[in-house]
């Protein structure tokens, strides 16, 4: 049997709509599964193998009960980028929930950064969340509801060395969130960021084996030496954690919450 609390997580987002970007993996789809579960029907978006993208979407419905739809363009481009918006729009109606999740990381020194990397990585991970929120929030307005969740980072409070497009990129993901959340706070739309150290997925997986060939570690010694150096509670954050966050946000108990960061970093940036 639920509680109060459960209920009130859940049961006021039944019905709607969210449309998570970058959501066949990772904290995207732990998104997805937790406002599925919820009752909402969820606009996928991710690239990657298609016929495992197909599956996923296919035991969401089944699992959940819900309509789930698929969109595999490139979201480092504007324009499919406001074609899974109005994609998404055209099926269901409109888009109530967006959480802006796809990324990419590459890391260089400042002056041996590859331009293309820097283009893509303000491009996927920033331009794409704006071009997203202009997209869906005419509808949201239009409705007097909305609940948009930028994914954003520690890296988005915090800087660290050789990191300098994704922390660009992260930084203008709050300033974003907090333009947005002013722009609509009569609107019955919040924005919000939210701010995770690093998270158990398999991106940091890949970035662990990565460093460990490239200090010549173990991938334990990266993780307790280098990934989780900065972080107190000496823990990853898990996909579930950040899941739950979004599914309060959206909840009735977050409305007043918009605007600002919402850090999940174990005491990271306390410091």
């Amino acid at each position: 049997m639920r509680n109060a609390a459960q209920l009130m997580l859940t049961d006021s987002i039944k019905g709607k709509t969210a449309a998570v970007t970058g959501s066949t993996s990772g904290i995207g789809l732990a998104v997805a599964e937790a406002l599925a579960s919820a009752g909402c029907n969820v606009a996928l978006s991710g690239l990657g193998d298609a016929a495992a993208n197909e599956a996923l979407r296919a035991r969401l419905e089944r699992d959940h009960g819900v309509k789930v739809t698929l969109n595999s363009g490139d979201l480092s481009k504007t324009a499919e980028v406001k074609a899974y918006i109005e994609d998404a729009t055209a099926v269901f109606g409109g888009i109530d929930i967006l959480v802006n999740n796809a990324g990419v990381q590459f890391v260089s020194p400042v002056d041996e950064f590859p331009d293309d990397k820097w283009d893509l990585i303000i491009a996927l991970n920033l331009s794409s969340a704006f071009h997203a929120i202009k997209a869906a929030l005419p509808g949201m307005k239009e409705r007097g509801w909305g609940r948009i969740v930028n994914i954003a980072s520690a890296h988005g409070l915090v800087a660290s060395p050789f990191k300098s497009a994704y922390v660009t990129a992260k930084h203008g993901i709050i300033g974003l969130t907090k333009t947005v959340a002013l722009e609509c706070a009569e609107s019955g739309i919040t924005c919000t960021a939210i701010c995770p150290a690093y998270v158990n997925t398999p991106l940091v997986a890949g970035q662990i084996r990565d460093q460990a060939k490239v200090h010549n570690m173990s991938e334990e010694q990266v993780v307790r030496e280098v990934i989780l150096a900065a972080q107190p509670n000496k823990r990853f954050v898990e996909p579930d954690e950040i899941a739950a966050t979004v599914l309060f946000l959206c909840s009735p108990a977050g409305a007043s919450i918009t605007g600002v960061p919402v850090s999940l970093d174990g005491g990271w940036t306390a410091r």
